[in-house]
């Protein structure tokens, strides 16, 4: 063998055990070094490192907050009401050595841990309390506002006396008790649990069904009420259309015979004027649309020799 091959040979040696014996530690992690699978130590902090090669083991556990995300499940309130209930968290290791003991080199396992320890303490606060606890912090008055909907509110008359529906717990104090029992029983582990908190709250089918089905028949209540207020208010208008159309017909009926009648009185002083010049001449002609209107060519007439009527008759026949 030629001192090439042995030079190549030692410098690959050499490699080999430079890249077993190295490792990196980033920000974000915790090494436990392991020999013969007992912990040896704890490097946290960042940069290159070195181990025995081929004896020792670096395990990476991540350092920063990991998320953990409950799976939705249905559980009942101390009154009685199934919802759905969806919960996270946010964790981290924070004893690596205890963490390798009792978990093992897989970070991941500690998600299995989280849902055997915070599922039953999400179930258990959530039994031990109403619905109104878990969807509310405080008995403040809701700053909402549906048009209709108040006075529809105050028509319902409520049999259950209103400390059934005030807030004793809230919410938030529930997350604070879920947070304090799990980390009761994640500290052997070595895992810190920093927050919990109840991401969602539904109802189950059977109440949502309930629920939506009370919510409809409020709205419809509602929209019924705006209705007949619009029916009343187009009853008012065409009622007042009505008179107003009444009182303009009567105004112009008064304002016509007004007219007509200082017409009228015009047209008589008129005709009295002009009839008062020659009263014979004013007999004459009301005389001759006498015989207009009630003579034609199929009457006949009876008339006396001194009749007023036929005076003129008589004139005309004589010349005079």
């Amino acid at each position: 063998m030629n001192i090439k091959a042995i030079i190549g040979i030692s410098a690959a040696i050499v490699l080999i055990v430079v890249f077993a014996a190295a490792y990196t530690v980033d920000e974000t992690e915790h090494v436990v070094i392991t020999l013969f699978g007992k912990v040896s130590r704890v490097v946290s902090e960042p940069g290159l490192h070195v181990k025995m090669p081929f004896l020792e083991k670096a395990v990476v556990y991540p350092r920063n907050l990991q998320q953990w995300d409950g799976d939705p499940g249905q559980v009942p309130t101390q009154d009685k009401t199934y919802i759905w209930v969806d919960s996270f968290a946010r964790w981290k290791i924070v004893d690596p050595v205890l963490f390798f003991k009792t978990i093992g080199t897989d970070s991941r396992l500690g998600t299995n841990r989280l849902n055997e320890i915070i599922d039953p303490a999400v179930r258990n606060l959530i039994t031990s309390n109403r619905l109104i606890e878990a969807v509310r912090n405080s008995n403040r008055e809701l700053d909402t506002f549906e048009i209709g909907l108040e006075e529809i509110k105050e028509d319902i008359k409520i049999d259950e006396p209103p400390t059934k529906y005030a807030v004793t717990v809230g919410r938030n104090k529930i997350d604070d008790m879920i947070l304090k029992q799990a980390q009761a029983k994640l500290e052997q582990f070595g895992i810190e649990l920093v927050d919990v908190k109840i991401k969602r709250i539904d109802y189950v089918e059977e109440v949502r069904t309930s629920v939506y089905g009370r919510m409809i028949a409020e709205r419809k209540q509602i929209a019924e009420k705006f209705r007949s207020e619009g029916l009343g208010e187009a009853q008012k208008i065409r009622g007042d259309k009505e008179l107003d159309l009444k009182r303009i017909e009567s105004e112009a009926y008064r304002r016509a015979q007004e007219i007509m009648g200082k017409a009228d009185a015009e047209a008589t002083s008129l005709y009295a004027q002009a009839f008062g010049v020659d009263p014979d001449f004013y007999s004459f002609v009301k005389t001759l649309e006498i015989y207009g209107e009630a003579i034609d060519e199929n009457s006949s007439l009876i008339l006396s020799t001194d009749s007023d009527l036929f005076k003129y008759l008589k004139g005309y026949s004589t010349g005079k």
